[in-house]
């Protein structure tokens, strides 16, 4: 039994404060020296980095689309081993979730899940008696969903809040803080929200900092903390990276490694893109590469003229290229290092703004050149949920295999998938995507591996081929 006080935020929709109570709250109580493992519903990589910065531990995702329910309770447990507190920030409004899919991939479905009291934090600038109205219907949705109280968030005075107070009394709910209107603690956004943390630290550190005092100020923290700790004990075993990949080696074994899988000879090193352009990675996967034998090692493509000394395998995640294009581009001693490395048929796996690196140009400006394709920025975001299949034996799945995955950019890259596509997109819409080249494997979706832990071990073992075969001489993936 897991046995971890919890409390999720959520709210009616998005941009009513979630991500300013929850990183708040994280914060005020890491500083009383609570021990707080912070999660964020779905797939956002934005959020956690500041929920990072505000406990001192890896944000992690609990996203029951890519992952399935079956594994939101584990990799909770996982993350929240030993500490004194967990606070989970949901996504969109509280019953939001996968499109046409209902309660799938909702801040309800997690909470329930978890069976984690709610706090659910509320728009008050533009209302008073209604919001009682509003709160019955979102504790009345759903009665397996727990809502243990309300936040009031953008209360313009003292009359306002006695307004709102009065009214949430009458309608039996508990307000456990009032939030005033700060905009000197929002954090900037852009074209996909926030801006990330490591692109302006020292401002993320003062904001986290003023966010902590507001909540501090404004929130009953004790009845916070008395809620999270009447949270029942969970039954649920911690994911492990190790038994994960353990259980995939196996599996390979049984059926004679015919898909490449295998644990690698030595501890070959995949290097992983970081920095301010490169901010995106789920800390599993980090966790499942070394479970697999890999040593990994992150470097910045933004300041780094050479790969890791050793590199045979690389991974470049999500972020944001398309702000850094030209220094990028200046930095051509390493455009070449990644070119002859996924020359020599070593695996390459990029999502993402990894695609965008490798392609020809971006922007205009030059990139890696290893993909035969240009990208640029474009007016039109696109987002949501995939499934997909692997359409070819890759560096990453073999042939047929189907995973969860998700888009979100604002980008184009034409064209958009190559002689050996990536995936086969199957839902909502068919079409296929991406690019496999050698031992490349670059797409738009990002995955989680923790639903996959096949793509470490796969990833892990075609670079302990290549670092075998030594420079100029890996085997494509699989062979």
């Amino acid at each position: 039994m897991v046995r971890i006080p919890r409390l999720v935020v959520a709210a009616p929709s998005s941009g009513s404060g979630k991500t300013t109570v929850a990183t708040g709250l994280m914060a005020a109580f890491a500083e009383r020296g609570l021990a707080v493992s912070p999660h964020k519903v779905g797939p956002d990589y934005i959020d956690p980095g500041y929920h990072a910065l505000a406990t001192g531990r890896p944000g992690r995702n609990l996203d029951a689309f890519m992952c399935g329910t079956g594994m939101v309770g584990p990799l909770f447990a996982h993350g929240a081993a030993g500490c004194d507190l967990a606070v989970v920030e949901g996504v969109m409004g509280l019953y939001d979730g996968a499109a046409g899919q209902g309660e799938l991939a909702s801040t309800a479905q997690v909470a329930k899940l978890l069976r984690a009291p709610v706090v659910l934090v509320v728009d008050a600038s533009s209302q008073s008696r209604s919001v009682a109205a509003l709160v019955h219907g979102f504790a009345s949705f759903d009665p397996q969903v727990r809502l243990g109280g309300v936040i009031l968030n953008k209360v313009g005075s003292d009359r306002h809040e006695a307004m709102l107070r009065e009214a949430l009394e009458e309608a039996g709910a508990t307000v456990l803080g009032v939030l005033r209107r700060a905009p000197q603690v929002a954090a900037p956004s852009r074209h996909l929200g926030l801006v990330p943390v490591a692109e302006r630290r020292a401002d993320a550190l003062d904001s986290v900092r003023a966010l902590a005092d507001q909540v501090r100020a404004g929130c009953d923290l004790e009845a916070l903390l008395a809620l999270a700790r009447s949270a029942p004990p969970l039954a649920e075993e911690a994911w492990s990276a190790g038994e994960a990949v353990a259980s995939v080696a196996g599996a390979a074994d049984g059926a004679g490694a015919a898909d490449g899988a295998g644990t690698p000879a030595g501890r070959p090193v995949v290097a992983v893109a970081g920095g301010p352009a490169f901010t995106f990675s789920y800390a599993e996967h980090t966790e499942l590469l070394r479970a697999a034998g890999a040593e990994v090692v992150a470097f910045d493509p933004l300041g780094d003229e050479a790969l890791p000394e050793g590199t045979s395998g690389l991974v470049i995640g999500g972020g944001f290229p398309e702000v850094y294009a030209p220094e990028l581009a200046a930095n051509e001693p390493l455009r070449k290092a990644v070119a002859e490395l996924a020359a020599s048929g070593a695996p390459v796996a990029a999502e993402c703004a990894g695609l965008l690196y490798l392609a020809r140009s971006l922007d205009g400006k030059p990139m890696c050149g290893v993909l035969d394709a240009d990208a640029r920025m474009s007016e039109r975001l696109t987002l949501g949920y995939r499934e997909a299949v692997a359409l070819t034996d890759n560096a990453l799945a073999a042939a047929g295999s189907r995973l969860r995955g998700h888009e979100f950019h604002r980008t184009v890259v034409e064209p958009g998938a190559g002689a050996e596509p990536a995936w086969g997109f199957t839902h909502p819409e068919r079409r296929v995507e991406g690019f496999v080249r050698g031992g490349v494997h670059a797409s738009y979706l990002h995955t989680h591996w923790a639903a996959a832990p096949s793509v470490a071990v796969r990833l892990a073992a075609a670079a302990g081929r290549a670092a075998a075969d030594g420079p100029g001489r890996a085997r494509p993936a699989g062979s």
